[in-house]
């Protein structure tokens, strides 16, 4: 049984993790018989979005991991202490907690930096040649990471072109794709669909998840 780990950055599209994402994510995993390591930084949230009203609430604090442990029904750790020696394999869903919580690509774009925790994972991941999975946003933490490691990677969020410009000024290479497709690195043994950058209705954005979860797990 194939051991995958999902990292999440919260729990709500606006200051987290996209919740539809991540769950046809596991519910994709589950299907396929893979073992799920669910998991998340220990760290406070850049802010508390009101997602009926899509208002900032200045007064409130919350952490990652714990907002991240109501998708994942309390079975998470957290990230700081994960291997990537145990796992077979790593998907990051989307979610503006991508470019908020996981790094700070909202505020600066391309000049972002990434968690350090998230660097260590992905950077052990590549290093032992084990497949990885960037939904929505998420391709641009990658790219930051690849860029690190002096490496370039081919992916896609779509077709948006302020992002995708982001993407190429880190070393990247970005690949226009439908919602209900996805992009394969090869090399880098990295697969990315847009779900959200696109959307519009979950049944869409289902397809191309579905997708790339079979895609990585061929590639075990």
């Amino acid at each position: 049984m194939p051991k995958v780990g999902i990292v999440i950055s919260g729990c709500g599209v606006y200051d987290g993790a996209e919740i539809h994402e991540t769950v046809i994510t596991m519910l994709s995993l589950d299907r396929a018989g893979a073992e799920i390591v669910m998991m998340a930084p220990d760290i406070g949230q850049l802010h508390v979005i009101n997602h009926l009203s899509g208002e900032e609430m200045p007064m409130e604090n919350r952490n990652v991991l714990v907002e991240a442990a109501r998708i994942a029904r309390g079975n998470i750790r957290d990230l700081s202490i994960v291997s990537g020696s145990g796992l077979d394999a790593l998907i990051f869903p989307g979610g503006f907690g991508a470019a908020k919580n996981l790094s700070d690509y909202s505020m600066v774009g391309a000049d972002c930096e990434v968690n350090p925790d998230v660097v260590r994972l992905v950077t052990e991941m590549v290093d032992a040649g084990k497949p990885i999975g960037v939904i929505c946003i998420a391709p641009v933490i990658l790219t930051k990471i690849m860029e690190l490691m002096g490496r370039s990677v081919k992916l896609t969020i779509g077709s948006d072109a302020n992002t995708a410009r982001d993407i190429q000024v880190m070393g990247g290479q970005h690949i226009v794709c439908p919602v209900d497709e996805f992009v394969v690195d090869e090399k880098n043994k990295i697969v990315s669909t847009p779900a959200y950058m696109l959307g519009p209705q979950i049944k869409d954005v289902a397809v191309g998840i579905e997708k790339l979860v079979n895609k990585i797990l061929t590639m075990i």
